[in-house]
Parts: structure tokens; sequence; C-alpha cells
């Protein structure tokens, strides 16, 4: 039944549509099509736009309009003269009209001054006109970019156009938190935006555009409208309610001042309804824009982590998340040659989760089901400023520092069929990051860079276990009731990376480039284990293989050539760089050293094949060295049940990276089809050798005899009408490990699939609704599950001052045997009311409705070769009543 009540809500839309009549034709002038022209319909004597189109690159466009009514087609391109033309469309299925332009001295501009066009593409840059695309029911920036042909937000605000990452988001031309996107589409309101311009190929150093390949960096600006420049706006937000056990509450303040020369941003959020304005996840993920190139120097040094295995709320659900987050922003332009940006973040929360596993051990059989109740308290503060300066287009230099600071504690208490146990983890990382960067074109042949980056870490991580059994015989403990463990680690690391690059440009179509750099990294590292007596005493165990005082050193210096070559539409970069490594690390009263050269190869591809449609192609070998964390000989404790040490021994790994991407966006048609196949196999990799008794597990690194693979394939269709949008999208990981466990090779295998197919309705006064259906599989060594999920949206404006909104998601969970299954399903609503023009907007707001009290989730573990599902518990239904007042 529910299979048939689907199939007839996804093809409602088909039906919906009143009669209409397709009018197609082809722009052109004397010598051929015109790509990119703007062709619009107006309603014969009005200034109400009906339909509009920009025509493909054989000049076609096609109009979708009502029958038996006349129109007034407006048709631009830059350089001509505008042509109307009066049309009537009668009541037969379609209609050609060929229109040719006649060259004209007038811009532009002046076509403008009378009539906006919903979609301009003007170069590398494409204009959205919002008003064309917006209901009246979209309350922050993610609901208008949603709403856009070739834009999509995931669930985790980044956006993506054509396919593509967007890298930064400015307002203004100013950069609003360092470009961060999330911050922008979850905080700046939809009602102050006018303009989205979406800046392809997007390079922040003129003298570079055109020279490097830039079609990855996508850049948003956001314009808005007029009267929100030169004077403070905003939104204040408070609300109060109650779930099923407590009080709730929220207040989200939101203040902005943009004029030509500066801009201050001012956000908090206080609330404890389960709606974390920054995570975790945000922190690390919080780099800062486009920097950070030395990445594709061939080279993989990556400092670790403290890896003491933080439990993450799943979809930012958990029993209870408490949230206090404050930020501030600013750009400043005293002079037009200096610009000024800056930033500081802080965040205090605590998270409340209850989570219920069931893992099996594939070796033994052994199945171990188990319930933690855990308490995480994070805060965290970050703190950038920046300048660029540019006294000519010939020189541009860039200088940031940016600080990150985290206080992260969690308490864990574990029952267990096999051994229960309670842990607390905590650590307090430190960074400070500088970046200088210069960029000087000294004539049309000669150009040169240098980039410049220096981080500092430290860390202190201690993690403690209170257990009745003490299972690991290395560690010679004093009998006790219970075994209070402490392990204590402290690590230090300064990297500096620098790299100069110098550009000879051989002509338009083609330059060499040549580069000098290096990689020069120190770390510290310490460790050691203490038992705590009943009666308090501390016992410090002295053995040497129970600690670590590790000086690791590496270093790289690397010179590469590259030479890019346009013919046609043909893009072909090749290159080589040559890489002098050595690997030094003290302990153990010895030094061991380890120098090496290396010869990688990259390839990039490209074949334009029009302005909108590409193939790509790309290759590289990338040399992967461990860090101090995988070379210290020196047994850690970093769970109940697990014991590690390092391996001074470790050599490097070498990935070789094979890929190919198809990108195609049709203004004309609104249809966007992105497709990518990736392929990677990692030699010499670095696994695990573990030794597997009972739940527990003993294990050191060690470089693998055989070969990882992994391959991932991605498509995406979506497809743009005039009344409603289709998106389809599917997703594929296969993926190959090697492990050592119990003294042989473990070959495990992991297949995942996802697949979402969604129709969505753009009436402009109509109600508006998405559905759509998920189906994800997931397939491990010897178990599996499959998810189904169906989902639907409703958007219900009444009454001129109502708005009513409900998002509904079900999930019907099972494993491959049939043994399990889980069903629940996820219902939020909202009711607005805000009278026209009025600045107070009020809300009625309910979320779980269904009351659904857990989710499910599940994973392979390769280094122990365990397959686990969970049950993560979440907060139950809640109501809210909450006021916004527009400053």
């Amino acid at each position: 039944m529910k299979k048939i009540v689907l199939f007839i809500v996804f093809f409602i839309p088909f039906f919906m549509f009143s009669q209409t009549v397709k009018l197609e034709g082809i722009i052109n002038d004397k010598s051929g099509p015109l790509e990119m022209a703007n062709v619009i319909a107006f309603k014969k004597g009005t200034n109400l736009l009906q339909s509009y189109s920009i025509t493909d690159v054989k000049g076609r466009y096609k109009l979708n309009l009502e029958q038996n009514t006349e129109y007034t087609l407006k048709v631009s391109y830059l350089g001509y003269t505008t042509q109307n033309v009066d049309i009537e469309i009668d009541d037969s299925e379609n209609q050609t009209k060929n229109i040719e332009m006649l060259e004209s001295n007038e811009s532009l501009n002046d076509i403008e001054l009378t009539y906006e066009m919903p979609v301009k593409i003007i170069g590398d840059t494409i204009v959205y006109h919002t008003d064309s695309f917006i209901t009246g029911t979209e309350k922050k920036l993610e609901d208008i970019l949603d709403k856009l042909p070739g834009i999509e937000i995931d669930d985790n605000g980044e956006i993506e156009v054509e396919g593509k990452k967007v890298k930064k988001i400015l307002v203004e031309g100013k950069e609003f938190f360092d470009g961060d996107t999330k911050l922008a589409t979850q905080n700046i309101p939809a009602s102050a935006v006018d303009k989205v311009q979406v800046l392809k190929n997007y390079n922040e150093v003129s003298g570079m555009r055109g020279i490097t390949n830039d079609e990855d960096n996508i850049a948003i600006n956001i314009k808005l409208k007029e009267g929100k420049n030169k004077f403070w706006f905003g939104e204040v937000n408070a609300g109060a309610g109650m779930s099923d056990e407590d009080y709730k509450y929220l207040a989200k303040p939101k203040l902005f001042y943009y004029s030509k020369d500066k801009s201050v941003n001012v956000l908090a959020d206080f609330n404890n309804i389960g709606e974390p304005p920054f995570t975790r996840r945000d922190y690390f993920r919080f780099t800062g824009g486009l920097r950070g190139s030395m990445n594709g120097s061939g080279t993989s040094f990556n400092v670790s982590s403290s890896d003491l295995g933080f439990t993450t709320a799943q979809n930012n659900r958990a029993q209870e998340i408490v949230s206090n987050f404050g930020a501030v922003n600013f750009s400043l332009t005293p002079k037009e040659s200096m610009v000024f940006n800056g930033f500081s973040i802080v965040n205090d929360s605590e998270t409340d989760m209850f989570v219920q596993r069931n893992t099996v051990y594939n070796e033994s059989g052994i199945v171990d089901r188990s319930e933690t109740t855990s308490k995480q308290k994070n805060q965290l503060a970050m703190l950038k400023f920046s300048t660029t300066y540019t006294p000519s287009e010939n020189l541009h230099i860039d200088y940031d520092i940016f600080g990150k600071i985290l206080k992260q504690s969690e308490k864990n208490d574990v029952i267990s069929t096999q051994r229960s146990a309670d842990t607390y983890l905590e650590e307090k990382p430190v960074s400070l990051n500088q970046n200088l960067n210069a960029y000087y074109t000294l004539n049309d042949k000669n150009v040169f860079s240098s980039e410049l980056q220096y981080i500092y870490q430290k860390d202190t991580p201690l993690f403690n276990s209170i257990a009745q059994e003490q299972p690991f015989e290395i560690i010679p403990t004093i009998d006790q009731d219970f075994y209070d463990l402490i392990q204590n680690k402290k690590f230090s690391t300064s990297k500096f990376d620098g790299k100069v690059d110098y550009y000879y440009l051989l002509n338009n179509k083609s330059n060499l480039n040549f580069t000098l750099g290096t990689t020069i990294s120190s770390q510290k590292f310490e460790s050691d284990l203490l038992q705590k007596l009943e009666d308090g005493t501390i016992v410090n165990f002295e053995e040497e293989n129970l600690n670590n005082d590790v000086d690791f050193y590496f270093s790289d210096v690397f010179l590469g050539i590259h030479y890019k070559l346009v013919k046609g539409i043909l893009t072909f970069n090749p290159g080589l760089t040559f890489h002098k490594y050595k690997v030094e690390d003290r302990q153990l009263s010895t030094t061991d050293t380890n120098e090496l050269t290396k010869f990688l190869p990259n390839l990039y591809a490209r074949l334009q094949f029009n302005s909108s449609q590409s193939l790509r192609f790309n290759y590289s070998i990338i040399t992967q060295f461990s860090d101090v964390n995988k070379s210290a000989e020196g047994y850690m404790l970093t769970n109940y049940k697990s014991l590690v040490r390092g391996n001074r021994e470790l050599e490097n790994s070498l990935n070789h990276r094979y890929s190919l991407s198809f990108f195609s966006f049709s203004m004309f048609s609104f249809t966007n089809i992105n497709a990518s196949i990736t392929y990677t196999r990692k030699v010499d990799g670095i696994k695990s050798n573990t030794e597997i008794i009972g739940i527990d597990r003993v294990s050191y690194p060690l470089n693998s005899i055989f070969a990882d693979e992994t391959f991932t394939g991605f498509f995406r269709y979506g497809k743009t009408y005039s009344k409603f949008k289709t998106n389809f999208r599917a997703n594929i990981n296969n993926s190959k490990f090697n492990n050592i466990v119990n003294d042989e090779w473990v070959k495990s295998k992991t297949f995942t699939q996802s697949y979402q197919a969604s129709v969505a309705t753009k009436f402009k006064k109509a109600p508006n609704f998405e559905v759509g259906y998920q189906l994800s599989f997931s397939k491990y060594a010897s178990t599996g599950s499959t998810t189904n999920r169906p989902f639907a949206n409703l958007e219900i404006p009444f009454l001129k001052s109502f708005i009513f909104t409900v998002d509904y998601s079900y999930y019907n969970y099972k494993n491959d045997e049939k043994t399990y299954e889980n069903k629940y399903s996820f219902l939020s609503a909202d009711l607005y009311y805000q009278q026209k023009n009025s600045k107070w907007e009020f809300k009625l707001s309910g979320r779980n409705l269904t009351d659904n009290l857990s989710i499910n989730t599940d994973s392979y573990n390769e280094i122990s070769d365990t397959n686990t599902s969970s049950l993560y518990y979440i907060q139950p239904r809640l109501w809210m009543i909450s006021v916004k007042y527009i400053l």
C-alpha cells in the first residue's frame, strides 16, 4: 500500500500544470547562431514576466507559455539591438519563431533599467535575480539557493554548483567569516538578498587567472537589496517550549552592517533544542578559503589528531544538546590597495548520548552487546586576522594568522555482555597557523608566486579507564577489585611549508611552471601509563615498552616542472616532481634515519566541449608518510579493550589515484548532469597487525605486502522545469582492505550504495511540496543492511499572513539476515504568522512529532575485523513558540 501511495504522490506534479505550449526557435545574426542570448516573454502590454530562456551553443531557446495568449518577446545580446517581437500563442502543440539580431553600439545597461533577466551569464559569472525564483516563504540564504537552477545544498550546509563544491561565500564582495559556506547559508536572512552571483574559475589573485587550473574554484557573492547597505540590519529570534522531559529555549540574535569600505557581522545562538550551530566537525573543517595549495606537491604528511575516539552525534541528533555560540566578523578597506579581515568564534556545548551496540567479531564469532551512556563537553575558540595588499595590478600580497583552541572531555559508562567499564577522555589541542603569500607579474611572459606556511600545534590527550578486568599481560598491574588506568600523552608539532613558483608564458595558450619547495617538520611526543590504586596511590609503570619519549623529524625538498597547453577544446597539463625525503626518529636511546628520493608524475587533462560541458581526467601519485604517532614504539591504551604501539621501521606508501569527471549544465534546458569515477590503489599501505583476544586487541602498524583498492562512483541528474524540478543521484563505494589479524592476512571488502530520487514543485502562489525516495545498501565482510527512506516536505501559504511547513521522513532499516528490523519516522512542522511589511514574526514549531526514540547506523572496522550495528537514542517530541523581530 505504501508503494502505491508513494507512486501516486510522486507523479502528482506531472498532472497539476495548466495546458502550455512550447515556443522554440533560434537566435542568430548574419554570421550564425548566438550563444547566451537572453529571451524573455511578457504578457503583451504588461511587465509581467511569464517565461525566460538562455540560448545554447546552437542558438536555441525554449519557452513554455499558456495557450491562447498574446506575448511580447524581448531578445537581448551584448553588442546587439534589443528585439521586441509580438507573438500570439494558439492551442497548437508547439510553435517556432526564429529571430535575427542586429549589431548595435548600445550596451545592455539601458535595457536593465526596465527589466531584470532572471538568470544572466557574463563571462565566468552567473547572476541570479532572486525575486524571479522565490515565493516569499524563504527564511535563510539556504532556502533561496535551494531554489536556484544548478545549485544544491547538502545536509551540512555545504553548497554545490554544477556538481562542484563552493569554496567561499562573499557578501558585497567581502568575506563572510572567511567565506565559510555553512555559517553563511544558515545565518544570512533571505529578506536581505537581492542577487546571487556564482563566480566560476575563481581566483583571488587576478594575476594568476588563466595560468593555473581553477575549474574547481567556485565562489558565491551575495548582493544585498537596496537599503541593506550603509546601515545596520538583522533579526532577533527568541523562543521557549517543552519536550516530554524538560523545558526548552532558544535565542538567536544576528546583526549585520555593510558599506563600501567596511562590514561587520555579529552572530549568536543559545539553545537546548538539539540544533548545534557549530560542531566539533566544523572546528576541524574550518580552514578558511582557498589557500593551502601545498596539497598538490605530491607528498602527504599530515599531523595526526589525538585519536581518542570521541563519540560523534549522528546527524547532529542526541539525547540532549545544549549550545552557546557567538561569533564576530569584520572587513575593512581603508584604501583601495589594502583590505583587512578578521573573525572570532567561541562555542560552549554539552551533549548527552545513549547508544546500544551489537558488535560481531568475525574471526571468533563473539558477539558483544553493549550500552554506552556518554556526556560530552566542548569548549572552543577561533581567532583569525588577515590582510591583503595590492599596490598595483602586478603585485598581490596576503598574510593571515589563525589560532584555534579546543577543550573537550567525555565521560562514558559502558555496560557490556563481555566487559563493562567507565572511561574518561580529555584533550586540549592548540594550534597557530600563519600564511604569507606573494604573487608578482614581472611582464607578459614572467610570473612569480611564493607561498609560505607555518603551523604550531600541541595537545595533552588523556584517557582514563576503570574496569573490573585488566586483560593485557603487557601491563604489570597490581591486583585490585577495579583497575583504574590512566594514559597520558603529550605532543607538539612545528611544521613549515614553503614553495616558489615561476611561470613562463610561452603564449596565450601554453606556459611552463617550475616549482621549488620544501616541507620541514619537528615533533616531540611523550606518553606514560599509570595505575591509580584504591587508596589513591599512583603507580607509574617504568617499563620501557609502556613509555614513549620520541623526537621525530621529517623533511621534503622538491623540484617540479609542469607544462600547460590549451589546444582547441583540449587542456593538457602533465608534470613531474623530484622529491628528496629525510625521516629521522630518536627514541629508545637510538636514532633511526631514512633518506630516499622519488620521481612523482601527475597529469591533468580536460576536454571543454562548450562553455557548460566538460570531461576531465586526473592522475597522480602521492607519497604518504606517517608522523610521530605511528613511530612511537611504546604501548598506549586507546580504549579499555585496545592497546596499540607504533613502528619506527615504517616506510612510506604510494597512492595511485585515477579520476574521470563529467560536468554538464545547460541554461537552455536547465539540466544539470554530473558524473565521476575514481580508482585509488595504495601500495605499501600502512596497515595494522592485530592480535585479538576475545574482545580485546593489541596492534601495531606495518607496511602491507598487498595493495588496498577503492573504487567510487557518483552520478547526479537534475532538471528544472517551469513549475517543478527533478533530481536523481547515486553513490557507489567498493573497497578492499588488507590487515593482519591473529597472524593471518585478512582481506576485507565493503560495498555501499545509495540512490535518491525526488521531485519538487515551484509554484509562485500555490502550495509547494517535494517528495522523494532514498534507498541505501551496505555490505560488509559477513553481513549487511538495507535502509528504505521515503520523504516529503510541504509548504503552504494561506490567509496572506500564514505559512505552514511540514517535513517528514520514514526509515525502514533491516539487516541482510533479516534477524533485526527497525522502523521509525521523523515529522517536523512549523506555523509562521507575519503580516505584510511587519517586522514581527511568530512561529509555532514541532520537532520529532512522531516521538521516535532512536536511529540506526552500522559500520565495519577493518583493523579488528568487526561489524557493528548501533542504535542511537535521540531527543523526544518538542514543541516551541518563538518570536522574531526584524531590525
